[in-house]
């Protein structure tokens, strides 16, 4: 525009240095530092007419993105008098309906089973109302409550756990928990390992300081928080100079069973015991009765062991009686194959579900000590029955249970050789720091 401005006459008559500033115009930009030099007041562009040009520009509308309203995470780990109200205050719920649900919905009601060390996780919005939580309150499944438009609703979901294996290896030095305490081995594994041993070392009085264990256990994880320990895959235990092994293997069916190397069946069809640990207070026999003060014969074994101690059935069969009976107080019968039948007496409680007619398998709980009926102090009474002929439970010959099939044989054999380099392994590596 400048150009077309000026008439033929300024061209002519305009200083040089003008056409000078004219250039040195153009490279504002880049030479600014010139142009405070080469710009004169006297020049034709002061006489350059100039026009402000003003325009409206259209901006876009504001919206709100109310589908991403701010949400809260947080996670509190259950302690020992821990309540639902104070853990709700420490993950900041300010929920009073949420609370009032929890309290009053059936399907909610394992959130009140509180567990030291297990996991709550909660979301709330800005103002800590809340909009899910979550209670991982077994290994198995956990509970969720989800808030929706016109409430909330509670479901519990099986879990779907990632399992990791761990290695331990163990030396005896006092008992079995202390062992497996120093080697960092959860006690639920401890429990596994005299279970799945049980019917070849008595844990109560077999012990010898020296023995040794090796195992391989799972530790199961969900969505990055530790559930506990799984199952024993593999073990070896010393005892007194002769080994012991056992190996998980699952058949096609699903059924999970212990075996040796040999691919004999770890388990008998009986527990020697009913109780995961105690100590037998009076044997089989004649003795002297502790409240009728006469000599009388003795029918089964007692078992001392702290009130609500889980009881176990000794095998699988049918519940034949759960009630009282005289002088055993609160009772449950079990009827076995082959003409043999158990009995648990001075029961504190009855396991939920426990009835006349229901099947159960070996290791379920069946009840709980007490010392209900002519009991002095709480203990388990276990009687053992061939063709209704009391036998002596500590004694009588406690047959094996079956060898694995024929059709998984060679399969377990090759998971067995594998397990064992496993087992040598952690055997090698872990008793190094009990030397």
């Amino acid at each position: 525009m400048v150009a077309e401005k000026l008439t033929n006459s300024a061209w002519q008559s305009a200083p040089k240095r003008a056409l000078i500033a004219i250039g040195v115009l153009f490279a504002l930009p880049v030479f600014g530092l010139l142009t405070a030099f080469g710009v004169s007041s006297d020049t034709a562009l002061e006489n350059v007419p100039r026009t402000d040009v003003t325009q409206a520009l259209a901006m876009p509308a504001f919206e709100t993105d109310e589908s991403n309203e701010e949400e809260f995470r947080a996670s509190e780990r259950i302690l020992r008098g821990d309540t639902v109200a104070t853990l709700l205050q420490r993950l900041h719920v300010n929920d009073p309906a949420a609370f009032n649900f929890l309290r009053t919905e059936p399907a909610a009601k394992s959130i009140f089973q509180l567990r030291p060390g297990r996991n709550l996780q909660a979301i709330t919005d800005a103002d800590g109302e809340l909009q899910k939580l979550r209670y991982l309150h077994s290994p198995e499944q956990f509970l969720e409550i989800i808030r929706q438009e016109n409430g909330f609703i509670a479901k519990e979901l099986i879990l779907d756990p990632v399992r990791q294996t761990a290695q331990r290896a163990g030396l005896i030095k006092s008992s079995l928990y202390g062992a497996t305490d120093e080697a960092g081995i959860p006690d639920a594994i401890a429990t596994q390992i005299a279970r799945i041993f049980s019917t070849d070392i008595d844990f109560h009085v077999d012990l010898r300081k020296g023995d040794n264990f090796s195992v391989i256990y799972e530790m199961l994880y969900f969505e990055g928080e530790y559930l506990g320990p799984g199952r024993v895959l593999s073990a070896e235990f010393v005892n007194n100079g002769k080994k012991f092994e056992a190996f998980l293997f699952t058949d096609a069916s699903g059924s999970e069973s212990y075996f040796t190397a040999t691919g004999q069946n770890r388990a008998k069809s009986f527990l020697r015991s009913p109780l995961e640990f105690s100590r037998v207070s009076s044997g089989f026999g004649g003795r002297m009765h502790p409240i009728m003060k006469n000599w009388r014969a003795h029918t089964g074994v007692d078992f001392a062991a702290p009130r609500g101690t889980p009881v176990w059935a000794t095998a699988d069969g049918t519940v034949d009686f759960v009630g009282v009976k005289g002088g055993y107080g609160n009772v449950v019968e079990v009827r076995h194959s082959n003409g043999v039948s158990t009995l648990y007496a001075h029961l504190s409680a009855f396991a939920q579900g426990v009835r006349a007619g229901t099947r159960v398998s070996q290791g379920q709980t069946l009840a709980f000590v007490g010392a209900t009926g002519w009991a002095t102090g709480p203990h388990l009474h276990y009687e053992f029955k061939i063709a209704n002929v009391h036998q002596d439970p500590m004694k009588v010959a406690l047959p094996k249970a079956d060898p694995i099939l024929p059709q998984y044989r060679e399969a377990f054999l090759q998971s067995a050789q594998t397990q064992l380099s496993q087992l040598a392994l952690v055997r090698g590596a872990n008793f190094g720091h009990f030397e």
